[in-house]
């Protein structure tokens, strides 16, 4: 029986950590490729600010996971963004803030620059 609900709370934790937040939308390097030309979406890499300048797609604007909160307001609400960072991770939990914040469309590139 215990087991039962130790397995419970681990699906539970596993479902809440990778579920997408509601208007955000998960996409592949390949549906990326095709989107960086676009003039109505804003483009943002949520890695440290050394890992950008290592290496980057020049359509991303840097602004650190740890900063998004405070400059979100920066950012057009009206136009869709698309979020990366070196694995996916980080950019779901930037999207999940974008998408609290307001965002209509939200774009999480799944697995980053790693797939790039």
């Amino acid at each position: 029986m215990e087991w039962i609900v130790i397995l419970l709370v681990v699906v539970v934790f596993f479902y809440f950590r990778t579920k997408t937040a509601k208007g955000v939308k998960n996409i592949s390097t390949q549906d990326l490729k095709g989107m960086l030309q676009s003039k109505d979406k804003q483009f943002i890499d949520v890695r440290t600010t050394g890992e950008y300048k290592a290496r980057h797609i020049s359509e991303f604007k840097n602004i650190p996971l740890d900063q998004l909160p405070a400059k979100v307001s920066t950012l057009n609400s009206e136009k869709a963004i698309v979020v990366i960072c070196q694995s996916g991770m980080r950019s779901s939990r930037a999207a999940g803030i974008l998408a609290k914040a307001g965002f209509q469309k939200v774009y999480n590139v799944k697995g980053g620059m790693s797939r790039w």
